[in-house]
């Protein structure tokens, strides 16, 4: 039986194929949708916390052992996702977190002493790159990089049917090998759609869970620490030799005899989508080595396949690290290889069919007309920019600081979600944006730097306040700095598609972000309608001059969610 996916569904559906049994993420694009189907097969199946239908668990029911279905939740960070994910693992469960590329960063204090200790569970962690900053627009990150900083097997699928295959395969290699592994998705795998082959789904066996005392076992301390890091090298060498056979490196060729061409291409992801696209183009045949497995790398393919050849074309996006390695792998073996990489293909942004094309043409000397030939430009449209929904609650917070402040002289700072857009037109009111809660922290250090002097507004969402903002908070308060902290409180995770958070569950009684506020020792407090304008605009104005740290809640529910 086939049907059409989006990787990130054929991801869930390979999880439940595997026999996941714990389930934890933090919702972001390009990866949201994972989590948002587990959430929907969770409330459905009645075991969400909040559920009403199906069997109706009550909140201390849910859990895997509970024999009701899949645990999973929604987390207040990918740190703590991670880290619920791990205590999972640590307790045999079979167990997926998936979070966004910036995500792995939160957590990654977390990720590299588990690969120390490695899993007990079966664990797979799913990070999701956007290539092009399309959802994403803080950095143009490469997670591949914790591949060796970290030392964790990585898996890259290039299509939804490989989703669901290599997800299976990597919950096989981290049972076999005791490690979590990565598998590594991009904006174009994640978003992607195409008819996947089902299997069968797998029973699970969650009451056998449970956490066994064993000495030193989970505890990263000196000198155990430094066995764990001999210990993880050594797994890593028996990985490698294990991705030699696995069927994910796979050598693609339609027609002629891979021995008998002088020029070939190496990639991995969902380059090779372009690549295998460029080639039908060109209407020409050249052997494709596909390397699924990204980390370790399988040297002897590698070296078995480079050995009779005169150039090698790598195709990647972002930083050339299969290019390096392969570089480093001809020496031995062929060593008058011509490399062909990023020298011929952008470093920056997604690559395309006619980067490829175009990067074929200068290897193969061609001056094929089809290549050369310009393309036709796309007709120029007129710029759009991204914009607040209308009717949104931010619009009368954005509009009422303006009209209470001397807009040339006071600082505004940013954060991530919807707000993001008041540094567009026609807001205009965005001095800095860098990464979840940092709003809070660059007032503080503002603040300081400038003694106080410059008025400074830091606007935070109430999701992102959970997510990080509370630390930045409790050191704004603790080293008395005084920024005026607006907190976008609408009532849920709006930019990633309305999932729920600690604030606003999906069934009420969430935790209040005012008790929180004030236990943080915030002096300074109001919460505020903002279709209140006068009241909203005379607050700001008298909070901007006060001495001590105060806050605004701005708390009008999203137009989607009311």
């Amino acid at each position: 039986m086939k049907k059409i996916l989006l990787g990130n569904e054929a991801i869930v559906r390979g999880a439940l194929e595997a026999g996941v049994n714990f389930v934890s993420t933090y919702p972001g694009t390009p990866a949201s949708e994972i989590g948002n189907t587990f959430y929907k097969i969770a409330k459905e199946a009645g075991v969400y916390p909040h559920t009403k239908r199906g069997q109706g668990a009550k909140i201390d029911e849910v859990s895997p052992r509970s024999g009701v279905g899949v645990y999973f939740e929604f987390s207040t960070n990918e740190k703590v996702a991670l880290e619920a994910g791990i205590g999972a693992s640590f307790s045999g469960l079979k167990t997926l977190v998936a979070m966004k590329h910036f995500g792995l960063n939160v957590a990654s204090d977390s990720l590299m002493p588990f690969c120390y200790t490695g899993s007990k569970g079966p664990t797979v962690i799913v990070v999701a790159d956007d290539p092009n900053c399309w959802s994403s627009a803080q950095s143009e990150q490469n997670s591949r990089a914790y591949s060796y900083l970290a030392h964790i097997p990585t898996l890259e699928p290039s299509d939804p049917q490989e989703c669901k295959d290599f997800i299976k395969l990597a919950f096989e290699i981290s049972e076999k090998f005791n490690l979590p592994i990565l598998i590594r998705l991009t904006t174009r795998v994640s978003h992607q759609r195409a008819p996947v082959k089902l299997g069968k789904l797998s029973g699970s066996h969650p009451d056998k869970a449970r956490f066994v005392k064993e000495p030193q076992r989970f505890v990263t301390m000196p000198p155990r620490v430094l066995e764990m890091k001999k210990e993880l090298f050594k797994k890593i060498e028996k990985i490698k030799e294990f991705s030699e056979k696995t069927f994910i490196n796979k050598i693609s060729l339609l027609t002629s005899d891979v021995n008998k061409q002088k020029t070939g291409i190496i990639t991995s992801g969902v380059s090779y989508l372009y690549v295998m696209e460029a080639l039908e183009e060109l209407k020409i045949d050249l052997p494709v080595l596909k390397l699924g497995f990204f980390y370790p790398l399988s040297e002897k393919k590698i070296k078995d396949f480079i050995k009779n050849l005169k150039k090698v074309l790598t195709v990647e996006e972002l930083e050339p690290y299969l290019e390096k390695e392969i570089t480093a792998l001809a020496k031995s073996v062929n060593p008058g290889l011509q490399i062909y990489g990023k020298a011929l293909l952008p470093e920056v942004g997604e690559l395309k069919p006619d980067h490829v094309v175009a990067a074929l043409a200068t290897v193969l000397k061609t001056h094929d007309r089809r290549v050369l030939a310009q393309r036709a430009d796309l007709p120029k449209f007129p710029k759009r920019l991204p914009n607040l929904c209308p009717g949104c609650p931010y619009w009368l917070v954005f509009g009422a600081a303006k009209k209470a402040v001397d807009f040339k002289k006071v600082i505004f700072g940013g954060d991530i979600g919807c707000y993001m857009l008041a540094g567009l037109p026609p807001h205009n009111i965005q001095d800095y944006l860098s990464c979840m809660g940092s709003s809070i922290g660059i007032a503080h250090g503002i603040k300081k730097a400038t003694a106080g002097q410059q008025k400074l507004i830091a606007f935070i969402g109430d999701s992102t306040f959970f997510h990080a903002g509370i630390p930045a908070l409790i050191n704004t308060v603790f080293n008395k700095s005084n920024p005026l902290i607006i907190v976008m409180d609408n009532q849920t995770m709006a930019m990633t598609g309305h999932q729920p958070h600690p604030g606003a569950p999906a069934k009420p009684d969430g935790i209040k972000i005012e008790n929180i506020v004030k236990a943080c020792g915030v002096k300074n407090l109001k919460v505020i309608d903002p279709i209140k304008q006068k009241e909203l605009i005379k607050t700001i104005k008298e909070f901007l001059n006060k001495k001590q740290v105060s806050v605004i809640i701005a708390r009008r529910p999203c137009i989607f969610v009311k």
